[in-house]
């Protein structure tokens, strides 16, 4: 009996290390199939992530679809503007950048194919507004997965009655978050949440965001279930200061508290305005998991406050983590 029960031991073990096996095999076969056709993985230790508002950065055509003054036609300023910005970004060199107000990922390829083809960005995205013309767009050297979109989604405005008491909700903004699948190596990935969230002080405004905020917990949440590993990084314009409810609530503890976010940056490193920042409303908030992978953070300037302030009344913040979660 002995004997037989060793011999059953041992292929109950190796039946298991090959369902293992298989498994894992599966999991890097789903990890690199996000990856085009003969793609090659840089082979890097770390990767780099930067996150701008560029303020209003349309093209210089009108789209008939969108009914807005700066949309249809565009300032004179914002030819020379291109050139600056397209200067900025290659000074950044970021793997991935995630901007805010601009218009589109298709004006953001042509720009980049036309002038900066030689950096290597292969793959955008947004999920545009069917009705306004600031959008949250991504440019990556780095393969994209699945993106997913709450333009849909309808949140609360938490915490605030109008006059008659009555409560309210919105979808108009929920078109500026997403989130998305970011693959650095064929080993490591992370959900990449972009944000721009409604502006503006007051009671009404802030309801706005806590309600977005509120609801993006829960989709985290959503993503913590199937992977209590899984890691998250939130970057944008959150229009809302470090000391705020808003900023609190998503940097708060949950039931698990892997879905909370850190802030790494100090209060008084200061991204608006940028030719004299006095606050900071954008940030790049790893969660519990990814935060480990943090090398470095901070608000940057490519050029002088005066030039910066061309392009945008926003500083980018620029971050660099390790791809790997050992």
């Amino acid at each position: 009996m002995r004997v037989i029960s060793l011999f059953t031991l041992i292929v109950a073990l190796l039946a298991g290390c090959a369902v293992k096996n298989s498994q894992s095999s599966a999991r890097a076969s789903e990890r690199t199939s996000v990856a085009p056709l003969h793609y090659q993985y840089p082979g890097q230790k770390s990767f780099t992530v930067m996150t701008w508002n560029v303020e209003h950065f349309v093209d210089l055509y009108d789209n008939p679809y969108i009914s807005n003054r700066r949309e249809d036609n565009p300032r004179s300023s914002m030819q020379p503007r291109i050139g600056i910005f397209l200067e900025a970004l290659k000074k950044a060199d970021a793997d991935i950048v995630v901007l805010q107000e601009f218009e589109s990922a298709a004006y953001l390829r042509k720009l980049i194919n036309e002038h900066l083809p030689e950096m290597g960005y292969q793959f955008f995205a947004d999920a545009p507004s069917q009705n306004w013309y600031m959008n949250v767009v991504l440019m990556s050297k780095l393969p994209l997965g699945v993106l997913s979109t709450y333009g849909n989604v309808t949140t609360p405005v938490e915490n605030y009655t109008d006059s008659l008491g009555r409560t309210e909700t919105q979808n108009h903004l929920n078109t500026r978050m997403w989130s998305v699948e970011v693959f650095p190596s064929g080993e490591y990935d992370f959900i990449l949440t972009g944000l721009h969230l409604k502006a503006g002080r007051g009671e009404r405004n802030a309801g706005m965001r806590t309600g977005q905020i509120r609801f993006l917990k829960s989709q985290f949440e959503r993503y913590l279930s199937e992977n209590s590993e899984k890691n998250i990084l939130v970057v944008g314009d959150l229009n809302a200061t470090p000391e705020s409810a808003e900023i609190k609530l998503l940097k708060r503890k949950d039931s698990k508290s892997k879905n909370s976010f850190t802030d790494p940056l100090a209060e008084t490193d200061y991204t608006h305005p940028a030719d004299n920042a006095d606050k900071r409303i954008d940030y790049m908030l790893p969660n519990h998991n990814m935060v480990k992978e943090l090398e470095e953070v901070e608000v940057k300037y490519f050029f002088s406050a005066e030039k910066m302030r061309k392009i945008s009344d926003h500083l980018p913040v620029l971050s660099k983590f390790s791809n790997s979660d050992q």
